[in-house]
């Protein structure tokens, strides 16, 4: 036991100490909202990018090394456009769409980049967990920050939106609940839901509870922010389905996981849920686990709301993503490390 506690802090130590040298960043757009049904989501991460993300992640100590990959593009193959699944709205443009985010995800990784994921709705979820667990042989564990736990199927769904069922088509436990759905071979559902907890839940459909209590999944709503405070809860959830602290983190988050006060610009908000303090230093915390494999940031939508809603919206994104990439509020040291010298003019002697 000694040994192998000794093995996990040597492995956090040098992470940590890689991690100082430079962080290696890859951003992907995925402007995607064929998951539910309010325009407007699709433009998410160029609000993001234009609020100027890029240019507060480089103010970040430490200097972050960030390639930008541009926008996920798909097209449907003519045989899926004909197949159609029941109460699954838009079938093949999220299985098309899905297939190339888990390319790019699994690329991005695989160059050694933290893969942080711009929505979009959080349909998206499916590509981005799948090339997650395909670039690190499974060994991930999830994050899932939301109002919902996202954990219908097509079955139990009231609406057919796919952007609330991505956790119920990842995990493998609840792959006999689903028909056979064309055109997503390429996805196998293999993370267990005891690598998965939900923080921040406070809207749950009655058959998605009726899963979190059969199957015992680590679900941790806004009752449990408020008794146990957020640090707690990060860490029992780590704890829980992470507890040899040796897995790559894949947090996926979803803005209405915050008060509707703090983010209104989204689809489905919910009140009473975190302050954007609490989500940033969750953020912080998954940082300092020098662990974070991948981000997403979803359900931006700045088509609701004011001009003042929106920027507030997607300026908590913006301080969620930096923090997890190591801002700190604290400050930051100059790079140079230097307390500049007062100078002064010479003095010149009268004759």
């Amino acid at each position: 036991m000694r040994a192998r506690l000794a093995i996990t802090v040597l492995n956090t130590v040098k992470r940590c100490y890689h991690s100082q040298e430079g962080c290696k960043v890859g951003l992907l757009g995925v402007p995607f909202e064929k998951g539910q049904t309010k325009k407007g989501v699709a433009a998410g991460p160029e609000a993001i990018r234009k609020l100027g993300l890029v240019e507060r992640l480089e103010e970040i100590e430490g200097k972050l090394d960030i390639k930008d990959y541009g926008d996920v593009c798909y097209k449907i193959a003519t045989d899926l456009k004909e197949k159609d699944v029941p109460n699954m709205k838009e079938y093949a443009h999220i299985a098309a769409c899905n297939q190339q985010v888990s390319k790019t995800v699994e690329k991005i990784i695989n160059e050694g980049r933290i893969c942080v994921t711009l929505g979009g709705d959080h349909s998206l979820g499916v590509g981005t967990v799948d090339g997650h667990i395909k670039a690190k042989g499974e060994n991930i564990c999830v994050l899932w920050i939301d109002a919902h736990p996202d954990l219908n199927t097509n079955k139990t769904s009231s609406t057919g939106n796919v952007h609330g069922m991505p956790m119920a088509l990842l995990a493998k436990e609840l792959s006999d609940y689903w028909p056979y759905l064309p055109g997503m071979d390429w996805q196998k559902p293999v993370i267990s839901l005891r690598h998965i907890a939900y923080i921040g839940l406070r809207s749950v459909d009655s058959y998605e509870r009726l899963v979190i209590d059969k199957l015992g999944i680590n679900a941790f709503g806004m009752e449990d922010i408020e008794n146990y405070g957020i640090r707690t809860i990060v860490d029992m959830a780590l704890n829980k389905i992470d507890p040899e602290s040796n897995k790559s983190i894949h947090v996926s988050f979803d803005i209405d996981s915050l008060d509707s006060l703090e983010a209104p610009s989204t689809g489905t908000s919910v009140r009473g849920g975190m302050t954007l303090r609490e989500g940033i230093q969750l953020m912080e915390i998954i940082h300092q686990t020098c662990r974070l494999g991948a981000l997403d940031v979803v359900e931006v939508n700045p088509s609701i709301g004011s001009e003042a809603d929106v920027k507030r919206t997607v300026d908590a994104a913006i301080h969620v993503i930096a923090a997890a990439l190591g801002h700190s509020r604290r400050g930051l040291s100059p790079r140079s490390g230097v307390l500049p010298l007062q100078t002064f003019p010479p003095k010149y002697q009268e004759i």
